[in-house]
């Protein structure tokens, strides 16, 4: 028996960026000039159109000796929280990329984070990782922030390029929790923890820590600060990590100075530059809304108009047994 359909499923929206654009130049045109302007604006993409779809022999040489100018270029977006939540979309957009995308083609990251679980954005970083595996390019666009997880995402790629005030680096690794035991103590509350293996529990939040629990728990953060550091290295070597690998921060020009970045720019102007010679697409995938959603309910009205949507099959065939013994 094949299971049922989620209610709710992934869906992938996809935009034609050049599409995208010349209307918005179509909308300026005639808001500014008039119709007679408009008209010669569309005449003038219509060449464009048929010089790209029919390029004269000196285009054609053009197009050998630059051989990416068939190229498409594809922008997907991550937005990371502590725990990388938006790698669960973002590795559905890879493996759709890899899947029909060419060898060659560019895949444009707008990467905004500022670090979180280790785990997790090592699982982020290495979803980028299987983008060049497959013959890809990739670059990473930073506009704001990408920093200490979000660095380790960034280092992956084949070109960083940075807006002049984002805040790149942060190659480092930081933990910290509360203890409560003088207060528990102070108020003769016991706090008992049993484990098996020696380092099953190092420091503790309600128990009392002593030196060997600080230095072994110092000494599992150093070396995930090696692994980071290591993990850096592979992609940039060209860093010299005894500067940059500290825990400290740097904004773009300085980081452009450090090698952290390879170039100073925004995504847009970025992007609008490949889109002169590129045909450019932004993919996004969303969890697609329920009826409810759209419809701007509380909670209470969709778990209510569930259950109404869930008799309908039920009511329909009370109809049908009704006009059955009604012949």
């Amino acid at each position: 028996m094949l299971s049922p359909a989620p209610k709710n499923p992934v869906e992938l929206k996809i935009t034609h960026l050049n599409k995208v654009q010349n209307q918005r130049q179509a909308h300026v045109v005639e808001a500014t000039k008039g119709k007679a302007a408009l008209k010669l604006f569309k005449k003038q993409q219509e060449k464009q159109l048929a010089k790209k779809a029919k390029p004269s022999f000196k285009q054609k040489l053009k197009k050998k000796a630059n051989e990416d100018s068939n190229q498409q270029v594809f922008v997907l977006d991550f937005d990371g929280d502590m725990k990388a939540t938006a790698v669960k979309h973002l590795r559905d957009e890879i493996s759709t990329l890899i899947s029909t995308a060419n060898k060659g083609d560019e895949v444009i990251i707008r990467l905004e984070s500022s670090g979180g679980l280790v785990h997790s954005y090592g699982l982020a970083a290495a979803q980028l990782a299987r983008l060049k595996d497959a013959g890809l390019k990739l670059t990473v666009c930073v506009d704001k922030v990408a920093a200490s997880g979000g660095y380790m995402m960034a280092c992956v790629a084949d070109t960083i390029i940075a807006a002049p005030f984002a805040v790149i680096g942060s190659i480092g690794v930081v933990s910290q929790l509360p203890n409560f035991h003088k207060w528990l103590k102070n108020h003769d509350v016991d706090y008992e923890m049993f484990t098996a293996g020696d380092y099953k529990r190092t420091v503790t939040v309600f128990g009392e820590n002593d030196d060997n629990d600080r230095a072994k728990y110092q000494e599992e953060l150093e070396q995930t600060h090696l692994l980071f550091k290591d993990f850096v290295n592979r992609y940039r070597n060209m860093l010299d990590l005894d500067k940059v690998a500290t825990g400290e921060h740097w904004y773009g020009e300085d980081a452009l100075h450090l090698n952290l970045v390879d170039r100073l720019q925004t995504s847009d102007s970025y992007i609008l530059e490949r889109m002169a010679d590129h045909e450019v697409y932004a993919l996004q995938s969303r969890q697609k809304p329920t009826l409810a959603e759209k419809l701007g309910l509380s909670q209470a009205a969709e778990a209510g108009l569930n259950i109404a949507i869930d008799k309908i099959p039920e009511l329909v065939s009370k109809i049908e047994m009704a006009q059955r013994l009604l012949k």
